[in-house]
Parts: structure tokens; sequence; C-alpha cells
């Protein structure tokens, strides 16, 4: 979806542990050459403070012509089985749309790129950061959206097969093309008006002074069906877990689960889907102390502003 920031192991650990010891660095021999880094050997990527993209995660191939990518073309598709069921994720309820007929949204957009290219969305197809697409809380996957810069009139038409943003009161998560057509990629984020656009409609670019329209969060309403159990001061067998997430989809659930391990960090290897019934649930854990996973939770909290639910 916005996208979450990479959490720092000293943060982490601190609450988890101690430091595991470095590997010895061997040096090379005088006048050898050291091999090139791979991409998994690189420092973590530099992110802006705050925000929901990451400085250097355009793409590595600049050869691309982005301007001749053409926009997604409405046509007539079923909505998807499973991606249009109501879910709840770090504790808000989303009732996704059926029909998107009349939507029409102003608020904040971001982008996601490179580190999710080729990852699996909520509808099941890879994330093509040089595709016309982009995440959207509640509207139909897939459907289609006009989405138009406010300050500039610039507007691009993107295909919504993903879900999110879900932190920062984003309203849309673009793909890097979009973005980069609408001049959002150095700043990251951008005021913008989402409309859906149906096969054969024409839609009208908005004006600069677009009127301010209700917050997406209007979106996000309905119960969270099966709510887990909260957690008591007792320590139970198999521990303690942060819940993230709630889906009627496991196949919606296993998306969040892989946009969300490589920014986790060493974390991201305790991400677990717990199903029980038709509810699949994205949490993190376990920890044997019900107080360390306290401890987890608000640093999540300060460093993401990610909340979550403590539960067994």
């Amino acid at each position: 979806m916005k996208r979450i920031l990479p959490l720092s192991l000293s943060l982490l650990l601190a609450a988890c542990g101690a430091q595991p010891p470095k590997p010895a660095v061997q040096t090379p021999a005088v006048g050898a050459v050291p091999p090139a880094p791979t991409l998994s050997e690189k420092k973590p990527l530099v992110t802006k403070k705050g925000g929901g993209f990451y400085l250097d995660d355009g793409p590595l191939d600049h050869s691309i012509d982005l301007a001749a990518i053409p926009d997604a073309v409405p046509k007539p598709e079923p909505l998807h089985r499973f991606a249009n069921r109501p879910y709840a994720v770090f504790g808000r309820d989303y009732v996704p749309l059926t029909d998107a007929t009349g939507y029409r949204q102003q608020g904040v957009a971001s982008w996601y790129g490179r580190r999710y290219h080729g990852q699996k969305t909520s509808s099941g197809e890879p994330y093509d950061m040089f595709a016309m697409t982009a995440a959207h809380p509640t509207l139909p996957i897939p459907s289609y959206a006009r989405v138009t810069r406010v300050d500039t009139g610039k507007s691009v038409v993107v295909r919504i097969n993903d879900r999110g943003p879900f932190l920062h009161e984003r309203l849309i998560d673009l793909s890097y093309a979009a973005a980069w057509k609408l001049g959002l990629t150095d700043n990251g984020s951008g005021l913008v008006v989402v409309e859906s656009v149906q096969p054969g409609e024409a839609v009208t670019t908005i004006a600069q002074t677009a009127p301010s329209l209700p917050s997406a969060q209007a979106a996000a309403v309905g119960p969270t069906p099966e709510p887990p159990a909260v957690l008591n001061d007792v320590v139970e067998k198999g521990g303690h877990y942060l819940q993230l997430g709630a889906f009627a989809s496991r196949d919606n659930a296993e998306a969040l689960k892989a946009k969300l391990y490589r920014d986790l960090g060493e974390l991201g290897d305790k991400l677990v889907v717990r199903s029980a019934g038709s509810l699949h649930r994205l949490q993190l854990g376990p920890w044997p102390d019900v107080a360390e996973a306290r401890r987890v939770a608000e640093r999540l909290k300060l460093a993401f502003d990610l909340p979550s639910m403590l539960v067994k």
C-alpha cells in the first residue's frame, strides 16, 4: 500500500534482546578487486522521515521511456472473488465497494516502487512498477480511476488491483509509473482527486481549484468479523502475538505479509498468517513474555505509527 518505513535494527533489538555478533570482515588481498555488491548486499534504502516512499526506490533500469507508457484503458472485468471481502488492517475496518459508480474523493497520493516489484498484489497479480496501476483501500478490485493532481491539473487513469495504503491518512498508492507521470516521485506524495471511471465513460479533468472532499477514511466502515480475543497477563502456551490485520481471504493476508516482510527487517521472520475458520489473521510473534510483546508494540507505534493488537 502508503508504504511502511524500514525499522532500525537498533530499535528492534533493544526490545527483543542483545545484538548478535557481527560477522568477521575479510580483508581482500593487496591489489585484488572486490566483487560488486548484489542488490541484497547493499545498505538499506534511505527513507524520507514520516513519508510513504523510498528516496532511491525508483527503477534500476533508466532506459524505460516512462512518458510512452499509456494510461490504463477501462474495460468490463468481473470482480475478484476474494479481494473485495471486508477486512481489518492495523485496527481499522474496511468494507470494499461492490460498485464504484460516482466515487470521488480528495486526499493524499503516495507511491511504491522496486521494493515491491514482482510481489503479489491483493488481486494475486504481480506488482509491476511500470504499469498504470494503484492500490486503494475500498475501490473494487479490479476497477479504474482517474487520479488528478490538484495543484497542476495533471491526470492519469489507473487500474486498481491492490489494497492500501493503510498509514498516514493516505488515499491511494500509485505505481511508480503513474506517480512519475503526475510528478510525484521526487516529493513522494501530493494532493489528488480520485474519481471512478467506468468502461466507455468520459471524465472531465479536475480544475486546480477542486473543492475539498471528505477524507478517504469515511469509506472505512463496517464491523470486524470475529474480533480476536484480547490477551491478558497470563502467559499462554504458544506465546503472545501482535495482530496487524484480519481478512476473510487468506490471499489478502498473505499479500500484506509479503509487503511487510522486507520493511520489518529481521522481525519480518516473525510474520505469520494464523487461520481459524473463515478468518485469516496476520500476526507478528510469538513472544514468550507479554511485557516484551508490549514493548515491541510500543516501538512499532513510535517508529511506524503502526498500531497493533496484543492477542493469543
